[in-house]
């Protein structure tokens, strides 16, 4: 090719090449992104083009086809590594401790301050131990009936059942009226 034409009739002609491969490989592209490296690998292979080769329209596939591969290579691995971080920051944030069935992450209850560690010992010791696991979870922690059900691996009716007793029990006894400070902070 003697390069008579130039670059902006190269691509007038040639733009349906990079659409087509676009979408061949079966890419959204809504930032135009493969576009653009489609458009710069018809510019590579416009200035790097040798006629004894073979034919320009062959040559236009190849490296556009080519470098949109690439792009996609390139985009993947990128992705893989933010998620490995995003992955990593929330193991970190969150002990890396979730519920089985939902993936919820649990809570740690490091950092809970209680403001009278008496009464939540006198409590534990007038519960039962699953009224108290319904106590320590549901109000200490914050966890949902769903999310003590997983991770104590029961159903949610059981947990229920530990709740409505805790919460007879509770009434019925003294034990909540007579301290004034039944909280956490």
């Amino acid at each position: 090719m003697d390069k008579d034409f130039t670059f902006e009739e190269i691509v007038k002609q040639n733009e349906k090449r990079i659409y087509y491969h676009i979408h061949k490989l079966q890419i959204r592209d809504p930032h135009n992104e493969f576009y653009v490296e489609g458009l710069y690998a018809m510019w590579l292979a416009y200035k790097n083009y040798q006629p004894d080769k073979g034919p320009l329209a062959t040559y236009f596939n190849f490296i556009i086809r080519n470098r949109l591969i690439d792009l996609i290579r390139s985009k993947t691995r990128e992705q893989k590594i933010n998620e490995a971080y995003v992955q990593k920051e929330t193991i970190e944030q969150l002990d890396g401790n979730r519920l089985t069935i939902s993936g919820m992450p649990l809570r740690s209850s490091e950092g809970i301050e209680v403001a009278d560690t008496e009464i939540w010992v006198e409590l534990k010791e007038f519960l039962s131990t699953n009224q108290w696991k319904w106590v320590n979870y549901f109000i200490i922690q914050g966890l949902s009936q769903k999310e003590i059900a997983e991770k104590e691996g029961v159903s949610v009716d059981a947990v229920k059942s530990w709740s409505r007793e805790a919460k007879k029990k509770l009434r019925a006894s003294d034990l909540l009226t007579s301290s004034k400070d039944f909280s956490t902070k």
